[in-house]
C-alpha cells in the first residue's frame, strides 16, 4: 500500500491537500479494474480497451460537459489479490475532450498483466484512501470497481464497503460474468448485496467479451450524470441472499483462520 504522503503526493500533484486550496469538480471518480489470475490476457486487453474507448466516446464526453460545473476529476488503478501500486494513473481533471484523451492515453500505455487473488476489499481501502487524499472537491464521491469474483483474500468486503459509504463515497459494481462460477453463485448478485453501496448505487453485468466496451461507457456516462441504470426486476426470494463470505470459505484452510482453535 502506498505510504499516506506518498497517497497525497501523487493525486495532489505533489501538493498536500492540507495546503492547497481544493479544485470543485462535480465527480472525483476512481476506477479501480481487476486484473486478476481468473481473467485470461485476452479479456483483460478487452477490458482496458473498453476504459480506453469509453474515455474518448462522445456519450462520456457529453455527460462531463453537462454537468452543473461541466468537469470532474478522475483516477485509474489495478488491483487483483493486493493494489497494482505501479498502475496508479494519478487524478486528471476532464473538462474537455483532449483531456480525456490525455487521460485514455496513461492507461492504453501500460503493460497488461494479470496477477493472483481477488481483494475486492483492497481495492475499495485503498480507493477511499485515495478519494480521501485528493484535492478536489466533488459533488459526488464514486468508487466504480470491476471484477469477475467475489473476495477472496485480504479483509472481509462488508467493513471496506461501510467505511466508504460513511466517508460519504458511493461503490458502483462492473461484474464480469464471461465465465461465470457455479460454486460462487450469481456474481452481480454478490456485487449489488455485498459491494456496492451508497447513494445511487448500481451495478451492471458482462456477460460477454463484446460487452465491455458498450457496458463500461453506460457505466461511465451514469456515474459522471448522476443518473441510473432502469432498474430491473427480481422475483422476491428467487435467490437465496448471498454469502458475503463465499469466496473466503472456498479457499483452502478458511476454517483454521477463522476458528483457530478447531486445529488444536
Amino acid at each position: 500500500m502506498l505510504s499516506v504522503l506518498a497517497l497525497i503526493l501523487s493525486l495532489s500533484g505533489g501538493t498536500s491537500p492540507s495546503t492547497a486550496m481544493s479544485t470543485d469538480v462535480d465527480v472525483e471518480l476512481i476506477l479501480a479494474v481487476d486484473m486478476s489470475g481468473s481473467m485470461d490476457l485476452d479479456e483483460a486487453r478487452i477490458q482496458r480497451a473498453g476504459y480506453v474507448e469509453a474515455l474518448r466516446h462522445r456519450d462520456f464526453l457529453d455527460a462531463v460537459e453537462s454537468g452543473q460545473l461541466g468537469k470532474i476529476a478522475i483516477g485509474y488503478f489495478e488491483w487483483a489479490g493486493t493494489v497494482n501500486e505501479s498502475s496508479v494513473v494519478a487524478w486528471q481533471v476532464i473538462s474537455t475532450a483532449a483531456d480525456a484523451d490525455a487521460f485514455a492515453k496513461l492507461i492504453e500505455a501500460r503493460p497488461v498483466g494479470t496477477r493472483r487473488g481477488t481483494s475486492i476489499s483492497n481495492a475499495i481501502t485503498y480507493g477511499t484512501a485515495l478519494i480521501d487524499s485528493n484535492a478536489f472537491n466533488g459533488i459526488r464521491r464514486v468508487i466504480d470497481v470491476s471484477g469477475d469474483g467475489p473476495n477472496n483474500i485480504g479483509p472481509p468486503v462488508i467493513p471496506a464497503r461501510e467505511t466508504a459509504i460513511a466517508r460519504g463515497i458511493t461503490i458502483n459494481g462492473l461484474a464480469i460474468l464471461i465465465r461465470p462460477s457455479v460454486s460462487t453463485g450469481p456474481l452481480d448478485q454478490y456485487y449489488a448485496e455485498c459491494v456496492i453501496g451508497g447513494p445511487g448505487s448500481f451495478v451492471l453485468p458482462v456477460h460477454e467479451p463484446e460487452d465491455f466496451s458498450i457496458a463500461i461507457r453506460q457505466k461511465l456516462v451514469l456515474e459522471v450524470s448522476g443518473l441510473q441504470p432502469p432498474p430491473s426486476v427480481r422475483l422476491a426470494d428467487a435467490l437465496p441472499a448471498s454469502d458475503c463470505l463465499i469466496g473466503e470459505k472456498l479457499r483452502p484452510g478458511f476454517l483454521d483462520r477463522v476458528y483457530p482453535e478447531l486445529d488444536k
